[in-house]
């Protein structure tokens, strides 16, 4: 069977490109195998988003874990996702069978230029990365609320949560 690489040339091969975007972004990755690639994007709110990018016989896939089931209000993070997804680039919001949060595309690999491996990239991470804490407002309210109550009632430090004070206000007093 004829390697189906053997005919792609340097310049153009997605593997190539890929490794050469992500290198010239100075980001973390590595390649478990070959055409696949984990890459570690570094946050703000989230602290770094784990994207999976695999090279396909005709795309380039890409796969990002955004955030787990939410734990309440399911039909406003649906909603919300889908009102979101409207106004992505290259990737959509999905649930897997868990109900986790995920981004996930495609791109052809006539298009898996440096330019498009990080605009992809680029709306990967702001939208895992800035939708973060908005997530968690909408489906861990409650959860996020019983965290602060008991790390205020044992002494403990709230610092991680001060980007939720508008959950937490109320119990402060």
């Amino acid at each position: 069977m004829a390697d189906p690489k053997a005919d792609i040339a340097p310049k153009t091969d997605p593997r190539a490109v890929i490794e050469r975007t992500l290198n010239d972004a100075e980001l973390e990755w590595e390649s478990p195998e070959d055409g696949t690639y984990v890459v570690t994007l570094p946050g703000t709110r989230k602290l770094s988003t784990t994207c999976s990018l695999r090279v396909g016989r005709h795309s380039l896939s890409v796969n990002a874990f955004v955030v787990r089931h939410p734990d309440e209000n399911h039909e406003a993070v649906h909603r919300w996702l889908l009102e979101r997804n409207t106004r992505l680039y290259g990737v959509s919001y999905a649930i897997d069978q868990l109900g986790d949060i995920y981004l996930v595309g495609k791109l052809p690999l006539a298009a898996v230029i440096p330019e498009e491996v990080d605009r992809l990239l680029g709306t990967v991470l702001e939208n895992a990365d800035g939708s973060f804490n908005t997530l968690l407002e909408m489906g861990f309210a409650t959860a996020i609320r019983k965290e602060y109550a008991w790390r205020t009632a044992r002494g403990e430090s709230t610092r991680n949560l001060e980007a939720f004070s508008n959950l937490t206000r109320d119990a402060a007093k």
